[in-house]
């Protein structure tokens, strides 16, 4: 029996570069003025799900909701071995919380149908909520495991996944379909296929293929959308007016989270005590740390 995986993935700033500049003073993120990466956690949902497709058979379908630039992700995931990508992109999606996110991209599972899994990274490392994977099952009315570290057994109607838990580890067993989110741990992402790399570097989203014809009057959108599409290269871009959505319950019009305040909190170096590398040494520093009730 094979399985259909459909795997939710996000381009995200690198966190590693945060500065003030990056913060407008409505409290969201200026992404443009950070480098942006596939978020680590979603490219291990990928290859779970690229390896329920080596073991079982079954296609793996990637969508990912952003501005047009989230095209780079996908084509990562086609270079990995993704058979569909979907870019969901529109200016009304701009400024989504968790809430409205989660509406839009299960609005777009349900148009682009056909899964048995629904894959997630835990969260994203520029909001770390770890929200919208859960928050997406609710919607899409499915049973979601979350912190899963390991795919244990996956037979007929059911799966079996081994998830992370404080202070060790559980093993839950849930009916398809269900939406599961992955730590890092659960595995190694593999590196892209050299064929498959050169065979679609020339994939293109809407968005990308409005540029080109905005470079060329003599070009057609809707024929250059054909001509990639007959070669394989087109990634399907849904918009407001593509999905079964509410235009109040997109963007900063359907998001109840809302940033009054932010702060930037600096750390500087100040006092300092020196312990031995010894037994008494190690002793005095557990001494200390309890008795400034950081530890205990």
């Amino acid at each position: 029996m094979s399985y259909n995986s459909i795997v939710l993935v996000k381009q995200v700033p690198d966190t590693a570069n945060l500065s003030g500049e990056v913060m407008r003073e409505d409290g969201t993120m200026n992404r443009g003025k950070l480098p942006a990466i596939f978020n680590p956690e979603d490219k291990v949902a990928l290859e779970v799900a690229l390896q329920v497709k080596d073991r079982y058979g079954g296609k793996v379908k990637v969508i990912s909701m952003g501005p047009p630039k989230a095209s780079d992700v996908l084509r990562e995931c086609l270079y990995m071995g993704a058979d569909e990508t979907f870019l969901v992109s529109d200016r009304k999606f701009a400024g989504a919380d968790t809430q409205a996110t989660s509406y839009v991209i299960c609005k777009a599972i349900r148009k682009v149908g056909d899964y048995d899994l629904v894959f997630a990274g835990r969260q994203a490392i520029d909001g770390d909520t770890a929200q919208v994977g859960p928050q997406t099952a609710e919607k899409l009315g499915i049973p979601q495991i979350t912190y899963a570290e390991e795919i244990v057994d996956l037979q007929d109607s059911r799966i079996t996944v081994k998830r992370r838990i404080d202070g060790g580890h559980e093993v839950l067993e849930s009916p398809l379909p269900v939406l599961i989110t992955v730590i890092k741990s659960a595995a190694t992402p593999r590196p892209f296929k050299a064929k498959r790399a050169m065979a679609m570097k020339n994939a293109r989203s809407l968005p990308e293929l409005d540029r080109i014809t905005e470079a060329n009057s003599l070009l057609n959108i809707e024929d250059l959308k054909e001509e990639y599409a007959s070669n394989n290269l087109y990634i399907p871009t849904y918009m407001v007016d593509d999905l079964d959505v509410d235009p109040d319950r997109c963007g900063l019009a359907g998001s109840p989270t809302k940033v009054h305040k932010v702060e930037y909190v600096v750390l500087e170096g100040g006092e300092h005590e020196n312990f031995e590398p010894t037994k008494k040494g190690i002793g005095d520093l557990v001494d200390k740390l309890v008795h400034d009730h950081i530890f205990g």
